[in-house]
């Protein structure tokens, strides 16, 4: 499996409080964005795959909403996931 707990729990302690810190924003948002990347990788060798493309297309949708909720509610924290994770916008 490409996403194991171990791997979920490195994500959330460098991008969350802490390694158990799995609510707050800038740890979903690079939860999303790893789950992004690896959908991304595999609709480039299977392009006809219509399911992962909707799920795909379903996570930038969450992980946009979620960047929406940061930028309005604290944009200092915004911009440091922003920039973090490399993300555009």
């Amino acid at each position: 499996m490409y996403l194991d707990s171990v791997k979920k729990q490195e994500i959330f302690g460098q991008y969350g409080k802490s390694n158990t810190d799995t609510g707050s924003a800038e740890s979903q948002v690079a939860l999303f964005s790893y789950r992004i990347s690896h959908l991304t990788e595999h609709m480039r060798a299977n392009r006809k795959d219509h399911t992962t493309e909707r799920a795909l297309v379903k996570l930038v949708g969450k992980r946009r909403a979620l960047l929406n909720y940061l930028k309005e509610r604290d944009i200092n924290r915004y911009r440091a996931i922003v920039k973090a994770l490399g993300l555009r916008k």
